[in-house]
């Protein structure tokens, strides 16, 4: 009887053993052959592209199967203006199911500025915002000197705080501020506007308020007529503040594949399916090197690792597309998207595995 007993507790063990169990971060690795969404991308393979194909497999395997990344979410692989590979590690959805890129945001209104610059519609970045925006900053004469070369390197010395409960991107998450545009310019300057780096995301929303301003229509539907129309990026939603103004700091939620012809616009010097949609001098000098962030760099809006020969878009969580130009290669990465600080995926990881893909390019 005491033997019976005793096997009882050992199988309701074994039972809530098996109950408690977590479940796999991700999904095993199936293969990285893309499907034909009929999204404007064209399909290759890795080996058509001049990618080592074994190669490619044993990066996708360890994308998969490393759980010190259980962040990640996507792995996407483009060359020559070509999908050559994907796989999803959450949810296969994923691939047409738009998620928040987040600060990846920031670079698509890099390229909007050039845009506007080529469009006539900025004189130069070196302009005064108050040529922009006279009636709005005459209520905040302290920001009148902020140029747009230093909102799109951040550069503006405005005391915004992007992290922490109580910061003011939190504010903003929870639209708490009734007009956006006042809320920022009314922050002080914690130093002279050209002084200091600091990354923080009323630099971009200032810009996005000028080129509504300037346009006179909401950014999303301008973006749609000048970039996103003529390079085939439609699975998308660009979020507005309640005060209807867009968020020109993280608003925009996409897909990988979406992702990547942002990245692939940058890559071409502006161009798209032989569609010239920017100057390809403000592409080139959008991802230069301007300030020092870190481990990487900050041009306009734009991230690169110089010393890698690499750049690229980033989002918080860790939403991802490196440019190798000397490979003609795009690696995108996306992950959770709400997550902060140490649960990021760290980028410099990200890159390495758009390295190790880009060391199998010939």
């Amino acid at each position: 009887m005491k033997f019976n007993k005793f096997m009882i507790v050992v199988l309701m063990t074994f039972a809530l053993q098996g109950c408690l169990t977590e479940p796999d971060l991700k999904m095993p690795f199936r293969n990285f052959t893309p499907e034909n969404l009929n999204d404007g991308w064209e399909i290759s393979t890795p080996s058509a592209e001049g990618i080592d194909s074994l190669g490619m497999l044993s990066v996708f395997q360890d994308f998969h199967n490393d759980e010190d990344v259980w962040q990640v979410r996507s792995l996407s692989v483009f060359r020559n203006g070509k999908l050559v590979a994907e796989s999803y590690t959450k949810d296969n959805s994923d691939k047409y199911t738009p998620r928040a890129v987040w600060s990846a945001t920031k670079q698509v209104m890099g390229i909007l500025v050039g845009i506007a610059i080529e469009n006539g519609l900025i004189g130069s970045i070196d302009d005064r915002i108050e040529n922009y925006l006279p009636q709005k900053l005459n209520s905040y004469p302290d920001k009148k000197d902020i140029t747009i070369r230093q909102l799109l390197t951040m550069q503006s010395g405005i005391d915004f705080d992007n992290y922490g409960l109580s910061g003011d991107d939190s504010q903003i998450l929870q639209q708490i501020p009734d007009n956006l545009l006042d809320f920022i310019l009314k922050k002080k300057l914690y130093a002279a506007p050209g002084e200091d780096y600091k990354y923080k995301d009323s630099d971009p929303q200032i810009l996005a308020a000028i080129l509504e301003k300037i346009t006179g229509k909401s950014l999303d539907v301008w973006a749609d007529e000048v970039l996103f129309s003529k390079i085939g990026f439609s699975n998308y939603e660009w979020k507005k503040y309640r005060d209807g103004s867009t968020l020109g700091s993280f608003g925009i939620m996409t897909t990988p594949r979406e992702l990547a012809k942002i990245a692939q616009t940058v890559l071409n010097g502006g161009i798209f399916n032989a569609n010239r949609v920017v100057n390809e001098n403000w592409i080139a000098e959008m991802v230069k090197p301007d300030v020092e962030a870190g481990d990487k760099h900050f041009g306009y809006l734009w991230w690169s690792y110089p010393e890698h020969k690499t750049y690229f878009m980033s989002g918080n969580g860790r939403q991802l597309a490196f440019v190798f130009p000397q490979n003609n290669l795009i690696v995108v990465i996306t992950s959770e998207t709400n997550l902060q600080g140490k649960f990021n995926l760290n980028t410099a990881v990200g890159r390495k595995f758009g390295e190790r893909i880009a060391a199998f390019c010939d």
